[in-house]
């Protein structure tokens, strides 16, 4: 039987987006490198920080520009044209303080409000595309904290984009097709990001595009909250959850020690582990614990909904399990792990 046009149109639109985001992407990075050093935005080596040589910043616009082209085109042909441009207002507004703080440092406060507005465009979006209630406040909450995850987490190279990519795939394959389209854009803009930026990284993705990545990642898991029913939830947390509990685990730790939260440090699981053993197997044994996370998500939700919250406990507790024995074991004072 011969393929209807539009079994070959949806494909083919997939893959242009996905190749168009990647090379925009690229794009963007190549330009950061030389804005960078013409404006002198270079991240300087020191003790709160893990990289060795000075290393511009601000590589992720590029992954901003793919992704806000992305959502205005996709906004442009879609019945609720408003919840599109709302989710690309957001976008755009976590990248500008991002942009902002990446020339001029910025305290923890005015940061948090405006990623406190993103989430209100992306929950108000949510909710004009059809989402329940409870999924409104699950997508301003979500956006929260990923948005502040994924900038705490970049800190070794390859780290951010690369569970960024893994992610975007894992939702791509259990969205419907506009959101699927984003993900795969997201997907594809965190490929062309990620040569600039591992094995070693020749820029980084600054405030802009950390912050712009975990709201990206936050709209997907929106949309999933909007689409699934509720006991599956916890399911779709597994793509992100090392990122996340290295994250949690690690601002409890250093609230109980009465740190400074907002302050740049090297407390991080990843961070510790990655002293030893270097950024590249670090940020690839994430990666590798990610994929199996992925397989276990795709997996369980074929699964009656009533085994998914005993499935996301148990990745949560193994996750748990592996930070805690990272943070005691990659730290010579045993006295300041976690739980002494």
């Amino acid at each position: 039987m011969p393929w209807s046009e539009q079994a070959v149109s949806l494909p083919a639109m997939l893959a242009a987006g996905f190749v168009a985001a990647l090379a925009l992407s690229a794009l963007g990075s190549r330009w950061a490198i030389v804005h960078a050093h013409r404006n002198d935005l270079l991240d300087q080596p020191g003790e709160r920080r893990s990289h060795a040589v000075p290393t511009p910043r601000g590589g992720g616009i590029g992954i901003v520009l793919a992704c806000s082209l992305a959502l205005l085109a996709i906004g442009v042909g879609a019945t609720r044209p408003g919840s599109w441009l709302l989710v690309a207002a957001g976008l755009l507004l976590v990248a500008a303080i991002g942009w902002w703080d990446d020339h001029r440092p910025l305290p923890a406060w005015p940061r948090l409000l405006v990623h406190a507005i993103a989430a209100a465009c992306l929950a108000s979006a949510i909710h004009l595309q059809g989402a329940p209630a409870l999924a409104v406040a699950a997508a301003f909450a979500a956006t929260v904290v990923l948005v502040n995850a994924w900038n705490f987490m970049d800190g070794i190279d390859g780290l951010a984009a690369s569970q960024g990519l893994l992610c975007a795939f894992a939702f791509a394959a259990v969205l419907g097709d506009a959101w699927r389209s984003v993900a795969l854009v997201v997907a594809g803009a965190c490929l062309g990001f990620l040569p600039f930026n591992f094995p070693k990284a020749r820029v980084f993705l600054g405030d802009v595009g950390s912050g712009a990545l975990g709201y990206l990642l936050a709209a997907l898991l929106a949309a999933g909250f909007g689409s699934r029913p509720v006991p599956v939830w916890p399911l779709l947390l597994l793509p992100a959850m090392a990122m996340l509990v290295d994250t949690g685990l690690t601002l409890l730790w250093r609230l109980r020690r009465g740190d400074r939260w907002w302050q740049a440090h090297v407390q991080h699981a990843f961070q510790r582990w990655s002293r030893w053993h270097g950024h590249v197997r670090v940020t690839a044994a994430f990666a590798g614990w990610t994929f199996v996370a992925v397989t276990i998500m795709l997996a369980a939700l074929q699964w009656p909904p009533g085994v998914a919250p005993g499935v996301a406990l148990a990745a949560l507790l193994a996750s748990a399990g592996a930070w805690r024995w990272l943070h005691r074991r990659y730290h010579k004072d045993k006295t300041e792990g976690f739980g002494t």
